[in-house]
């Protein structure tokens, strides 16, 4: 009996380690405020997703799992839209008695499967200041970003935590409030090549030279992903992907 509080701690260790190598090679996403609302960014197909009028996902992981926790997403939002009104849809409501709740108790039972995913949310409000956003990590943990401040209106998700943070130190540098789209696009690239290349190994941030450098090795070779939470429309849906005529001109250097 002594020993069996023990074997769980290691078991959630070895759990947690074969959890991050897992998704260690899952391609960037970054959500950015720009003028007219949200910009949701990777490489890749079938990673960003419409939860609900004003609520957007994007998702690392395997795709089954972050199926499953896009329906259970989707099919709170509906019923609470439906119960209530569409404007009582809440984000935080959404991952703090839902989904974050599940991935923790399945990520602690350790004779059963846990979720092999990272996901990411945003929510635009009425105005910037009022955007969300937020991730849920594999083990139920949540990270909020307010966008009360000039330099917190993003989010990043990675496949490793260094290179997340090497992505929100450039962000924090490098953007601003009330870019343009196509502005925008360009600085999503940017971090995104940042997390992807192996430039999270040096301690220092490369110079926008050096990264639109490694952007331009492999773009080539790239499908971009993106869509927008889009605050001017007239539409109750404020989520709209982007056409690939879109991203052939935006992402123009």
């Amino acid at each position: 009996m002594i020993e069996e509080p023990y074997r769980w701690v290691e078991a959630i260790a070895n759990r947690r380690e074969y959890i991050e190598t897992q998704l260690a090679s899952g391609s960037p996403i970054i959500a950015l405020g720009y003028a007219d609302g949200i910009l949701l960014f990777t490489v890749g197909r079938q990673k960003l997703f419409e939860i609900y009028d004003r609520i957007a996902l994007g998702a690392i992981g395997h795709p089954g799992d972050i199926e499953r926790l896009r329906m259970a997403a989707i099919e709170l939002a509906s019923s609470e839209g439906f119960t209530r009104s569409a404007a009582d849809v809440s984000l935080r409501r959404l991952a703090y008695y839902s989904l974050s709740p599940v991935m923790k108790n399945a990520f602690e039972q350790i004779y059963g499967a846990p979720f092999l995913a990272r996901l990411l949310f945003a929510e635009i409000g009425a105005t910037p200041e009022d955007d969300l956003f937020l991730c849920v990590e594999y083990d139920g943990a949540i990270s909020v970003s307010q966008a009360k401040n000039k330099n917190s209106r993003f989010a990043v998700l990675s496949g490793s935590k260094a290179a997340a943070e090497q992505m929100e130190e450039f962000l924090r540098h490098e953007h601003g409030d009330g870019e343009e789209l196509s502005t925008a696009l360009q600085l999503a690239l940017d971090a995104w090549t940042l997390g992807q290349s192996g430039a999270t190994e040096r301690n220092e941030i490369p110079s926008r030279e050096q990264i639109r450098a490694l952007r331009a090795e492999r773009q080539g070779d790239v499908t971009i992903e993106a869509a927008v939470l889009d605050r001017k429309t007239g539409s109750t849906v404020r989520y709209r992907p982007l056409r690939e005529t879109e991203l052939a001109n935006l992402t123009t250097a």
